[in-house]
């Protein structure tokens, strides 16, 4: 028996809905939003009246997407609503209300903890300061706006971090959260708990590196697991979790025992990126994935983005291996030589000299850049070096040299976290280039209900969205007058804040027809750019490099080891 599409309609309509199909509908109406619809820009938030007076650091959803947050250098926190009686424009946001957070440097996140009115703020001064402004007492403003204040509304304030905090991580619980900061420490703060900061009473942190951390992520399918990173070539997968069968049969290996976490796995590369400098890696953003809880974006400055999955096997991770990554990065250009033409012995001699002399250079500013980076275990290890130089024997001293340089050899490719060496590491499945991750602190997300995109800000006002199964670039868009950081999806809606230098935030959603803000058909000339902007600031900082270290060889009559430039 045949049937007509009218059965096939009506068979279906009979079936009695599920949440689940719902909610499959739901998502693959969000996806094929993305995929088919052009994104544009529909609205502008903030103006050179109102809104934020400064660069725009931070943005997240809230309320299940019925609240943007937004903070940055003008320290305020703004909340911004839809006005359902504004039938003018497609996603009307208004701002309700301001915080002004008392903060004495640039806030860098602000979120508010699920199950709650409040909102929690880290910024440069080393503060976490947490608010509720619907049990505090306002004063209206101009536009509709209610402004609080910090002595009104904070309800909190830790100053646990010894350096600046830059990110924080909600878990499922008014009380709960994590944050991460510059001083190499990871914390979960508990509100129900109170305590004195003032008087060394804060609790122990639950990751301590030896190096600035800028990063935090973990997916909601598996709290128990966050990433971190910064300055490092690696980022670090940690678990909370102290259930030995567990680990054996995840990570191969026992929780440590002296630990409040344990690093389980590392996310490295093969390959360092064109413009990047040995000893100066950094990771400026991390991201798990919100739909599987395994997948992990990490952006590298002055590289690209590369995806890692936590389900695959760890591989070798030295730098110094032939083997290419996922997609390998252009290949850094050899030194230019002069033509080769025929010479006189002297003549080459003079050439090999002066190649020998760049060559020595350009190691002496690799020096230059670790030394001026320093780190906790590096201040330590030269301060226990002292010590053991002054009882040591100087016959001792020259016989030990040369293997310490042979160390030193041994040594050259950046580690990391030296007590973290042994962690398996884990090797991207994909690499995400075109965008230029250089002047600031660039984030990284995922976009779509199944996390089906990877989005990133640039250094150029634009930010870059690519298909995260095929890696190919799925669209440019112009969102900021100077550099776009901040890129955050609507949990529900094809709607995406984007923010970064400029005073205003904006909003990216499908519409009908081209693209007004979309640059895709400039993407050629666009990453051509973008990579000639990158190796332009490289040179220049060589240059200034190769100025200092002049200036040191001609004071110092050019022997002997140059002494550190920034002292």
């Amino acid at each position: 028996m045949r049937h007509s599409p009218l059965d096939a309609v009506l068979a279906t309509a009979s079936t009695a809905p599920t949440s689940v199909r719902a909610h499959n509908h739901k998502t693959d109406l969000l996806t094929t939003s993305y995929f088919a619809g052009k994104l544009d820009r529909v609205n502008v938030l903030g103006s050179e009246t109102t809104g934020h007076t400064g660069c725009v650091n931070a943005l997240s959803w809230a309320r299940d997407g019925s609240v943007l947050i937004s903070a940055g250098d003008d320290t305020t926190v703004r909340l911004w609503r839809l006005d359902n009686e504004d039938t003018t424009q497609g996603y009307p946001f208004v701002c309700d209300t301001v915080i002004h957070t008392g903060h004495r440097a640039n806030i860098f996140n602000a979120q508010m903890l699920p199950h709650s009115s409040r909102i929690v703020t880290v910024a440069g001064d080393n503060q976490v300061r947490v608010f509720d402004h619907e049990k505090a007492a306002g004063y209206p403003g101009d536009d509709g706006e209610t402004h609080y204040h910090s002595r009104q509304a904070a309800i909190r304030i830790l100053r646990c971090h010894d350096g600046r905090v830059k990110r924080i991580v909600t878990e499922d619980s008014p009380d709960l959260f994590l944050t991460v900061a510059e001083d190499g420490t990871v914390r979960q703060h508990d509100l129900r708990v109170p305590h004195s900061c003032t008087s060394d009473s804060c609790p122990a942190p639950l990751v301590q590196l030896n190096h600035e951390l800028s990063t935090l992520s973990l997916s909601p399918l598996t709290p128990y697991q966050f990433v971190v990173a910064g300055a490092s070539p690696y980022g670090y997968l940690f678990d909370r979790r102290h259930a030995g069968r567990h680990f054996r049969e995840e990570w191969g290996q026992l929780p440590s025992q002296d630990e409040v976490t344990t690093c389980v796995r590392r996310f490295g590369r093969t390959t360092r990126g064109q413009h990047e400098r040995k000893g100066l890696e950094h990771i400026t953003g991390a991201r798990m994935a919100t739909s599987n809880g395994h997948e992990v974006l990490l952006s590298y400055s002055a590289d690209a983005v590369y995806l890692y999955s936590t389900k695959d096997d760890p591989q070798p991770s030295s730098m110094k291996t032939t083997e290419p990554s996922v997609l390998p990065p252009n290949k850094a250009q050899k030194r230019r030589q002069p033509p080769v033409e025929a010479s006189s012995d002297s003549e080459m001699a003079i050439r090999e000299e002066w190649s020998e002399r760049d060559a020595l250079m350009d190691d002496d500013i690799e020096r230059i850049r670790a030394e001026s980076t320093p780190s906790p275990a590096r201040e330590q290890q030269r301060t226990e070096g002292e010590a053991s130089d002054m009882d040591e024997d100087p016959d001792s001293r020259e016989a030990d040299s040369d293997s310490d340089e042979e160390k030193e050899e041994e040594e050259e490719e950046p580690r990391g976290d030296e007590r973290f060496e042994r962690v398996p590491t884990i090797m991207p499945r994909a690499r995400f280039a075109g965008a230029c991750n250089v002047e600031t602190v660039k984030d990284v997300n995922f976009l779509g209900p199944r996390d089906e995109f990877v989005v990133s800000g640039s250094d150029d006002g634009n930010w870059f969205m690519w298909e995260k199964d095929t890696g190919r670039l799925h669209d440019i868009l112009e969102g900021d007058g100077t550099v776009v950081n901040v890129i955050e999806g609507h949990p529900h809606l094809p709607l995406v804040a984007v923010s970064g230098i400029d005073t205003t935030v904006k909003l990216f959603a499908p519409t009908s027809g081209p693209s007004e803000f979309s640059r895709l058909d400039k993407a050629d000339a666009i990453m051509d750019r973008n990579a000639e902007a990158a190796t332009a600031r490289g040179e220049l900082s060589n240059l200034l490099l190769y100025y200092r270290l002049a200036r040191q060889m001609a004071e110092s009559g050019g022997a002997g080891a140059p002494q550190c430039p920034l002292q």
